[in-house]
């Protein structure tokens, strides 16, 4: 078990931890929350015993392995699934040994290296690798000669090599595609050990993780539960904690008011003196920090064309080689579209087409003249000026786009809404952080007024916040979208038609992103379709003279189903109706709530009000989908009972 016990940790001036405490048991699955800069990374560090701690004490079992995912990459000859190896240090140790026979404890060793499973492990390493999606041929490759993005991947096989009893996992999603995320998710899934995971992808969070534990005021607290069931009883939390925040303000107002009035005379002193000491003993209530810490919207375009563009019969590629072929669809204003497929197969080829990155080997594509392109790349940080501030970034393409004609307020206040207010405005871009560049990076692509915005990997290194206010910005977005992202949340919610990008070939996928899982199992395992039958000519005459009586016996059946069935039907119904409803006056409540005036000292009557109504509306909220989900599954459930009884 893991035990923090009034845990302070100090990084420099700021205070991280002060008393902290919480358990972990093993086999638990954590996904460690908080806002950045609370001290995750640094909790990591303690575990790992590379960081002081100040006072308290944090323990872990002395006999577990603990496993992380290095921070530096490898730039070394070694071949990468050596690399990968070497997170197995009891393997590489036994697998120097055994090679001496004549040593006296070889038996010991052998016997050791074939009970850790020795002789597959350069399988399950390239197993890892294929799962994180290198290919074959690149195992033996030199570690050197990968990217930056592709020596991640390499970190976190290497971390899940490891026989550990401990795995920490940073952001591990972080430069993998959705196969690659979703193969890690699976594979986490079957982990005995015990995981603590930081992650800003709420999909990815919910489907692995049995606990949250969250850093907020330098404490820790575990909740039971995946990221949304948190995210539920958080809010209910920050609407109780705001009204007692008020009433401990008020009554902090009008202990200071006796103080004031009364300390200096002799009757009144002793009362003063009391109230002087309860007021440095009271435990300050923190405020409820509602609202996000980002809250931008993209600017509406100056025109918009329909269509903006259309590709028939496109093909494109590299070189001569065409990487998807026999391309058809058309962009309007308001599209959603979101491409999906297996890793390679060719989505960020059709983005730099549609881009004008890369021209056509063959087909048409017509573009309207008035079309604005907005494109963010999956490397668009890498095009910032280091030495230049944020406030500068905005003030050259403002120059650009507009002859310059903005003031440094509206600038600063555009700025503000990504996050980059005051000095953070004007400080050099070079020392920030991969999610502050990414979020200044997608602020001068929004700046720009596109009528159709491309969205190749967006949300790498953008927090949980960012990533819902850009999800929100996207849906109220007034051109086009076209996005490529392992945040399968941001897909759902901003993708009203799914292409999918497999075989050299861009199709519309009729499921939804749910159903993308078990189409990239199906196509792994190589099954494109279920293979048709070979039927004799005899056969195929007897099919005919049954095939007027199936369909009069099927014809019944289904009557028969629908007449039983209706009831759950009309429970379903009511469900989604009841739902629809609580779910507008929900959205009603936080648009009076994102509103920055809302939370000034001369409007907290207003405020706390709206924010009890919104726990409640949560409540029934939850209590309505509880019901539609009861009654959806009553209904498969005798819809299925009902056909194998028919059979």
């Amino acid at each position: 078990m893991i035990q923090f016990e009034s845990l302070s940790i100090r990084r420099g001036e700021t205070l991280l931890f002060d008393g902290a405490s919480c358990q972990i048991h093993p086999g638990q699955k954590v996904g460690l929350t908080g806002a950045n800069g609370c001290g995750k990374s640094s909790l990591f560090a303690v575990l790992r015993n590379e960081l002081v701690i100040d006072k308290g004490d944090a323990k872990v079992p002395s006999d577990w392995v603990i496993a992380h995912v290095a921070q530096e990459t490898p730039n070394s000859e070694q071949s990468a699934i050596d690399y990968v190896l070497d997170g197995d240090t009891e393997w590489r140790d036994l697998e120097g040994k055994i090679q001496d026979v004549d040593h006296p404890r070889f038996l010991k060793f052998q016997s050791r290296f074939e009970e850790i499973d020795g002789y597959s492990a350069r399988s399950r390493a390239a197993q890892l690798m294929n799962g994180l999606g290198f290919k074959p041929q690149d195992n033996d490759k030199a570690c050197k000669t990968f990217s930056g993005g592709w020596r991640v991947r390499l970190n976190v096989a290497q971390a899940l090599m490891c026989r550990s009893d401990l795995l920490l996992l940073d952001e591990p999603t972080n430069h993998l595609d959705l196969d690659a995320v979703l193969w890690l998710e699976r594979w986490l899934k079957l982990y005995s050990g015990t995981l603590i995971l930081i992650a800003h992808d709420r999909e990815f969070l919910d489907a692995l993780t049995t606990h949250t534990l969250h850093i907020e005021n330098q404490k820790a607290h575990l909740f039971k539960g995946n990221y949304s069931a948190f995210e539920k009883i958080r809010s209910e939390q920050l609407a109780n904690q705001q009204s007692q925040y008020e009433k401990q303000q008020r009554d902090i107002e009008h202990m200071q008011d006796f103080v004031r009035r009364f300390k200096a005379k002799a009757t009144k002193a002793k009362q003063a003196q009391s109230r002087i000491k309860a007021l440095e003993k009271m435990e300050r209530i923190a405020p409820a920090h509602v609202d996000s810490p980002f809250s931008f919207s993209i600017p509406v375009p100056e025109k918009s064309p329909s269509p903006l563009l259309s590709l028939h019969d496109a093909a494109v590629g590299y070189g001569d080689t065409a990487i998807v072929e026999h391309v058809e669809f058309a962009l309007s204003a308001g599209d959603r579209i979101g491409l999906i497929g297996p890793n390679g197969a060719g989505k960020s080829t059709l983005i730099k087409l549609i881009a004008g990155e890369l021209k056509l080997l063959s087909g048409n594509l017509h573009s309207s003249k008035e079309i604005n392109i907005g494109y963010f790349a999956q490397h668009q940080i890498e095009h910032l000026q280091l030495e230049h501030s944020p406030l500068e970034h905005i003030q050259l393409l403002d120059k650009e786009c507009n002859n310059g004609t903005a003031t440094d307020n509206q600038l600063r206040r555009y700025l503000g809404s990504f996050g980059f207010s005051g000095s953070k405005a004007t400080s050099k871009v070079a020392p920030f952080s991969g999610g502050e560049k990414s979020r200044l990076a997608l602020s001068l692509v929004c700046y720009q007024r596109p009528n159709l915005l491309l969205l190749d990997e967006p949300t790498n290194h953008l927090d949980i916040e960012m990533r819902q206010a850009l999800a929100v910005a996207l849906q109220d977005y007034q051109g086009a979208v076209v996005l490529v992202s392992h945040d399968r949340h941001l897909l759902k919610v901003n993708s009203d038609k799914l292409i999918l990008v497999a075989n050299g070939r861009a199709t519309e996928f009729e499921g939804s992103v749910d159903d993308y899982p078990k189409w990239l199992v199906a196509h792994n395992k190589g099954e494109t379709g279920l293979p048709e039958e070979d039927h004799t000519a005899e056969d195929k005459v007897k099919e005919a003279e049954h095939t007027a009586t199936a369909k009069k016996d099927r014809k019944r059946q289904e009557a028969q189903l629908r007449q039983q069935l209706q009831p759950i039907a009309n429970k379903i119904k009511r469900a989604e109706r009841v739902l629809e409803k609580l779910n507008v006056e929900r959205d009603a409540i936080e648009q009076k709530l994102s509103d920055p005036e809302l939370y000034q000292s001369e409007n907290k009557d207003q405020l706390k009000p709206l924010l009890t109504d919104q726990a409640y509306l949560q409540k029934e909220i939850d209590q309505a989908e509880a019901a539609w989900l009861e009654a959806s599954e009553t209904y498969e459930t005798m819809l299925e009972e009902l056909k194998q009884s028919e059979a």
